[in-house]
């Protein structure tokens, strides 16, 4: 098989594009040498901005040479793929936390957050300007996409203050509330492609983690549409010409993971989100089948299949992967299927054990073989 289309062009010109991307690359030598001499006050805050522009105008650039049309920053100004994001909200703090997550046997760095007021958006927050860069440096060719970690970030246990927030209700409410200060914040300095990342709906489906809810007597189906709602209301003014989409991360740490399980347990609730699309990962068989795609009742909705692995180096079989897209066909038609990396290349700044010619290699690959499903 060559090609699924063979009377039309399926060219998408808006995001999610056919070929697309998570977000995150790997942080050049140059830039974790100088957050080194940084750390260590060898050079100024000015003089280690100065390189991260430096490099994210040269990662434009890669991304653009791929033939790739969602351009980001790579995430080289942050450390952590959420926490850089959060902790600069109002009434969000970040501390040296006593324990770590386990990514499958690996752990990361012991940092956290937890709240120490009433959570609100920050209109001074820097990633505001951060994009603004960004916007400049992509110009005209191609899409300047800006990613930020889900407001269901910050319902992991822990976070919540109960002497700040006795009542959940209000605290989901003050969630919803930020998240619709800053979707409106980002679309006024000109972002107009805006992803929102989350691994808590990769816990709730988990089929790794069910004796963590029996323990808390947590339900994850109710608390899948708690999730759900406070979404819908942090989406509820949305602009009409902003597309958002959402990826659903299973852990993504020195090409480790945490949760596994698929998506049926969650699927009513996770598509009833009104998101533009759904990054979803399917990349293993810990991803599930494409079964719960039948749950989705939009005709609008694009759903980009995570089938390249950014975790290892190995190129994936184009046909594999073409067979793997007719399947997902069963449920969801060929002009809302888009293709991407299953995550980011680096979701903190260790990043995944893989080159950076391993990744633009896979890049190039999403656009070769979304070019030959979909059309040029």
């Amino acid at each position: 098989m060559t090609n699924l289309t063979e009377e039309k062009n399926l060219v998408r010109t808006i995001p999610p594009f056919r070929a697309d991307h998570v977000g995150s690359f790997l942080r050049p030598q140059r830039l974790k040498e100088a957050r080194k001499a940084f750390s260590n006050q060898e050079i100024t805050q000015t003089e280690l901005r100065a390189i991260e522009n430096a490099e994210i105008i040269q990662l434009v650039e890669q991304q653009k040479a791929t033939g790739i049309q969602s351009i980001t920053d790579g995430e080289l100004r942050r450390s952590w793929w959420h926490i850089d994001f959060l902790e600069q909200l109002t009434g969000i703090e970040g501390y040296e936390s006593e324990t770590s997550y386990d990514f499958n046997g690996v752990k990361v760095r012991p940092y956290n957050i937890r709240v120490v007021g009433k959570v609100d958006f920050n209109p001074n927050h820097s990633f505001l300007e951060d994009f603004k860069f960004l916007k400049e440096a992509v110009g005209s060719e191609g899409t300047a996409k800006q990613t930020i970690p889900s407001p269901n970030m910050l319902i992991h246990d822990g976070i919540r203050n109960e002497s700040i927030y006795p009542n959940i209700d209000d605290y989901f409410s003050d969630l919803a509330k930020t998240y619709q200060k800053a979707i409106q914040a980002f679309y006024d300095v000109g972002c107009r492609y805006l992803q929102i990342d989350d691994t808590h709906w990769a816990l709730l489906a988990a089929e790794n983690k069910k004796e963590l809810f029996e323990k808390n007597g947590v339900d994850p189906i109710e608390l899948a549409k708690r999730c759900a709602a406070t979404l819908n209301s942090a989406l509820a003014n949305k602009p009409a010409d902003l597309v958002v989409t959402m990826h659903v991360c299973r852990g993504n740490f020195a090409s480790s993971w945490v949760y596994s399980g698929g998506y049926e347990k969650i699927a009513e609730s996770l598509f009833s989100v009104t998101v533009d699309g759904f990054f979803l990962e399917y990349d293993n068989e810990r991803s599930g089948d494409f079964a719960p795609l039948r749950h989705i009742t939009r005709p609008d909705l694009q759903i980009v299949l995570g089938l390249v692995t950014s975790k290892e180096a190995t190129l994936e079989d184009k046909s594999q992967i073409k067979d793997r897209i007719k399947e997902a066909t069963e449920y969801v038609p060929l002009e809302n299927l888009c293709l991407s990396p299953q995550c980011g290349f680096a979701s903190t700044e260790e990043g995944n054990k893989i080159s950076e010619e391993d990744q633009w290699a896979k890049l190039r690959h999403v656009v070769e073989i979304s070019e030959e499903v979909w059309g040029k």
